[in-house]
């Protein structure tokens, strides 16, 4: 996994934890020390703008102070590129705490990518960063909420792409963890038969976490029978552990017809043998009495209202003639409409949602 560094030229990071240690805050004064099964705090797990934390897999809370002398906004990544924190602002000479849940797993991104870095690796960004202190120690009683799902929703390694189940964990706080096990390419048959995927995933759900499943831009050749067939598997396995399956409609194609609306197959995920995926999975979760976010109508009306040339920025149109795969600022936007859904079907418990 690659470091995070402050650009050439750039000292802000550096200047703002000097000025905390001066301020002399609680946490950047107390000595630093890495447990392997809690944790560990302080500003000397941090440097070049990455905090390090040498623990196992497992759930952590994660608690950070921002602030310095002068006017800052900082942001917090973790792991492979995931959004625990926008950026937030803090006034000169003020302090600003906030605390989020965090899963480490190994492989750290993607479940058939590379393992990355061992432990917890948090990037402090923003356009003026200031960590004043931070401390991280394991979860207790926290909920996880699992991604089971395609590109479209994994933790994307690189530039310029971002899945939205990237950019969820950003929209909870702690007591919350986003368990993104979506991974490139898969379909409902590969995602079943791959055993790094379901049946690595299966064990781990506890009675009480939700599952989002967001499987169809791979099932292109998947018959209506087989592609039923494998959802009422993923939601009765999900239920078999205690958990509570959510299925998800895909996110649209940015295929726009002359009239400007995306009322076409290619755009509504229907695949060449004339499978209606929104459609079937709508019908299963009405006849297996699952809860349903139905993410291709929200994205169909939010790329219809932004046009042919304001929904480019959602998607990878610019940079890559991608028009499947979405940008950082399209993956967040989609987070924030699975956010929303999340609280309208009481999924997560109050107060675990930041709706700002």
């Amino acid at each position: 996994m690659r470091r995070f560094s402050i650009a050439p030229g750039s000292r802000r990071f550096g200047i703002a934890v000097v000025a905390a240690v001066t301020l002399g805050t609680a946490l950047s004064s107390a000595p630093a020390h890495a447990d392997a099964r809690n944790g560990g705090r302080g500003l000397a797990h941090c440097a070049a703008g990455t905090c390090h934390f040498d623990v196992p897999p497992g759930t952590y809370d994660v608690r950070v102070t921002l602030g310095g002398e002068a006017a800052s906004s900082t942001s917090v990544t973790a792991e492979t590129r995931r959004s625990l924190l926008p950026e937030t602002a803090a006034p000169a000479g003020m302090r600003v705490t906030r605390s989020v849940t965090v899963n480490v797993r190994t492989p750290e991104g993607e479940p058939t990518g590379p393992e990355g870095t061992p432990g917890l690796d948090l990037r402090i960004g923003g356009s003026a960063p200031a960590l004043a202190g931070i401390e991280v120690e394991r979860a207790r009683h926290a909920r996880q909420i699992f991604l089971i799902g395609d590109s479209t929703v994994c933790d994307q390694p690189g530039d310029p792409y971002s899945g939205w189940g990237q950019q969820l964990p950003q929209y909870l706080r702690r007591g919350v963890s986003v368990a993104n096990y979506a991974d490139s390419g898969e379909s409902t048959v590969t995602y079943l038969g791959n055993p790094q995927l379901w049946a690595t995933v299966r064990p781990l759900i506890r009675p009480g976490d939700a599952v989002l499943v967001q499987l169809a831009h791979n099932d292109k050749t998947t018959d209506e029978a087989t592609y039923r067939a494998n959802l009422e598997a993923l939601v009765a396995g999900v239920r078999e552990r205690g958990g509570q399956p959510v299925l998800v409609t895909p996110i649209v194609r940015r295929w726009f017809n002359p009239d400007g609306t995306l009322n076409n197959g290619t755009a509504l995920l229907v695949n060449g043998l004339g499978v209606d995926h929104p459609a079937v999975i709508r019908s299963v979760a009405a006849a297996r009495h699952v809860p349903l976010i139905d993410l291709t109508a929200k994205t169909k009306a939010l790329v219809e209202s932004l046009g042919v040339e304001g929904s480019k920025a959602l998607y990878l149109t610019n940079e890559a003639r991608d028009n499947t795969h979405t940008s950082v600022r399209g993956a967040t936007a989609y987070a924030g409409l699975v956010r929303d859904e999340l609280v309208t079907l009481h999924l997560v418990p109050k107060g675990t949602v930041r709706v700002g």
